[in-house]
């Protein structure tokens, strides 16, 4: 019997720690999914927190004899995912019907703040260049690529402890940079 399906067992008798040990297995390819779906790192979290809640309660609606555990968990999340896509338009058709009824209002585009907003990713794309390379690396790690500490660790071969410094110390200089910046 695979890993997956003792703890699936072992989840349908409502034991946490079975549940605990299927979201650290999981969790983050579900996100990666959920996150490729909806292009929304906040919303993908809230989808990812609503997939394994239905998977503690509705462990039962597993079937083994129908195909292995994590391709039925990605089905599920890519149903809940494309769910709130739905729900989204939806809202977001209900709200252009309410505004086609509104007198038409005209706004200038924010150039300010548009420029704001593009001398800010400059300046975060100076500050990151300046760091040295294998803090810059393993930053882009943890923030683009959504590894956690230990996976990064083990995809640079270097020591956890080694890693989480050079991300703090990293993220440090960059707080420095910014700040250094908005006072000028």
């Amino acid at each position: 019997m695979s890993l997956d399906a003792t703890l699936l067992t072992r989840l349908l008798q409502k034991d946490v720690n079975a549940f605990e040990q299927l979201y650290e297995r999981h969790s983050r390819l579900v996100y990666g999914l959920v996150l490729r779906i909806l292009h929304h790192a906040s919303t993908s979290e809230e989808v990812v927190q609503d997939v394994f809640l239905q998977l503690w309660r509705n462990a039962d609606h597993y079937a083994a004899a129908r195909g292995p555990f994590v391709p039925w968990l990605l089905t599920m999340a890519r149903n809940r995912a494309l769910d709130h896509l739905r729900r989204k338009s939806e809202r977001q058709r209900r709200l252009e019907d309410q505004t086609d009824q509104l007198p038409a209002v005209f706004a200038a585009p924010d150039y300010e703040h548009t420029l704001d907003e593009k001398r800010r990713a400059e300046r975060v794309r100076a500050l990151m260049a300046s760091l040295a390379p294998q803090q810059k690396r393993a930053i882009e790690l943890a923030y683009f690529e959504g590894m956690s500490h230990t996976e990064i660790a083990a995809a640079l071969k270097e020591p956890l402890g080694t890693v989480k410094s050079w991300i703090r110390n990293g993220l440090l200089r960059l707080k420095e940079g910014l700040q250094q910046q908005a006072k000028t």
